[in-house]
């Protein structure tokens, strides 16, 4: 289980993310925080794995506290920024501190919870071992970058990248490259080019799967 720290000033606004993080599979909500103290001894109290931290609390900054944790002895956990702070100076902070994604305020549970979603997958897929090539490290960025946005409709993809997700959909496991370009008569970097865009937008899952040699075997199933 991702072990869950909802930091916000808002008592009502944090306890409706609780409850959703309570909702999705793989996570439990550890504790609510409202204010800079309260997150540290949260944090030193229940060590989770991850915050969702909102930047504008009474008794100093999100951001301040994301800096402080990450330069304390120990691990610091990962961090999803929930905040109204639109400048470019603090997302650009956030992003240089480490923070997995940035949502701004207002925003649809449904987008917290794609959210959160992306990053369980993106935890699993970074837990094992062995190496990564520049194709996996893209597929790893595009995990927590790529999932605020929603699939696009698939009647405006060209007419190979859909019969590539109509096989992807139909497989009964994780499928590959090289067995989707025998299955419909394509190259295989075709085939490989139009997956990666189908998981860019979000309509396939990409599942890394590890050999003897430690090199992982990219294969896909329907998102």
């Amino acid at each position: 289980m991702i072990r869950t720290l909802v930091v916000d000033d808002d008592y009502r606004v944090a306890r409706i993310h609780a409850a959703s993080v309570e909702r999705i599979p793989g996570f439990t909500c550890v504790g609510e925080a409202h204010t800079v103290a309260e997150a540290r001894r949260a944090v030193e109290e229940t060590g989770p794995d991850l915050l969702l931290l909102d930047f504008y609390l009474p008794d100093g900054d999100g951001l301040s506290l994301l800096r402080d944790l990450n330069s304390a002895d120990g691990t610091a956990p990962d961090c999803i920024v929930i905040t109204a702070a639109r400048d470019l100076a603090t997302v650009r902070s956030a992003m240089h501190l480490g923070a997995a994604y940035y949502l701004v305020k207002p925003f649809g549970l449904t987008q917290l919870r794609r959210q959160l979603d992306a990053y369980r997958l993106w935890r699993t897929q970074t837990s094992g071992a062995g190496e990564a090539d520049q194709d996996t490290v893209d597929a790893l960025y595009t995990l927590l970058r790529g999932a605020a946005s929603p699939p696009s409709s698939d009647s405006m993809m060209p007419p190979t990248m859909r019969k590539i997700l109509d096989a992807v959909r139909v497989s009964a496991e994780p499928v590959g490259a090289c067995t989707l370009a025998d299955r419909l008569g394509v190259s295989r970097p075709t085939a490989q080019r139009y997956l990666s865009e189908l998981h860019r937008r979000g309509a396939v899952q990409l599942h890394l799967e590890y050999g003897r040699a430690g090199r992982p075997v990219h294969r896909y199933a329907a998102s």
